[in-house]
């Protein structure tokens, strides 16, 4: 069996965005558009604070598809388009994708976006892997672990360009791997393990 999956380090992220912006290039995302997102925990707004001036602190807490183990959005999935694969990566299958948005109303995790239109690119030109698949007009897309990067053994985009080493990539599976040592540690946890669907990104401090 394996189990990929992320663990996000809080204390080491300085909310720099560069793994939103890696994962944008890594995987052709159109413009206005972000699998990866970096949140500042208690803020309505990216990059805000919380308390008064001037005792103020902010918190960073990067934001993607979860990988669940138990996934909300695959239940409710009515042509199976969203489906788990052998590496425990959560994934669309674009052809089967009808755009009727089940998935986005039952991650509880915000972490899809629909193409209401034609995907438009800035610059104006399909970059990033060669091997990623297309997405058109009417199809929910998100994270997919990098699947291409990932199926080479490569570590997603987002891992590998950290440039505070804030995550960490590998199989949870394997007891001796590196995110498994850190899954083990008393400050893991998951973001609303109350939903059920046991997230396979985690983060600890």
């Amino acid at each position: 069996m394996t189990r990929l999956g992320i663990a996000i380090n809080k204390t080491r992220c300085i909310g720099c965005q560069t793994c939103s912006f890696a994962c944008k290039m890594q995987n052709r995302v159109p413009k206005e558009m972000r699998w990866n997102r970096v949140l500042t925990e208690g803020c309505d707004i990216e990059d805000g604070a919380t308390g008064t001036y001037p005792n103020l602190t902010r918190v960073y807490l990067p934001v993607a598809c979860q990988h669940c183990e138990n996934p909300a959005c695959q239940r409710v999935c009515p042509t199976g388009a969203t489906y788990k694969d052998e590496m425990g990566r959560v994934e669309v299958d674009y052809e089967k994708c009808i755009g009727c948005r089940m998935c986005m109303a039952a991650c509880p995790y915000n972490a899809r976006s629909f193409n209401w239109e034609d995907p438009v690119y800035e610059p104006d030109f399909s970059y990033g892997d060669g091997a990623v698949e297309d997405r058109t007009r009417g199809v929910a897309e998100k994270c997919t672990l990098c699947k291409e990067r990932t199926d080479r053994g490569e570590e997603p985009m987002c891992v590998a360009c950290c440039p505070v080493k804030a995550r960490t990539f590998g199989d949870l599976d394997d007891p001796n791997s590196e995110i498994s040592k850190l899954h083990a540690r008393s400050t893991a946890h998951v973001l609303l393990e109350e939903q059920g669907t046991r997230p396979q990104v985690f983060y600890y401090e």
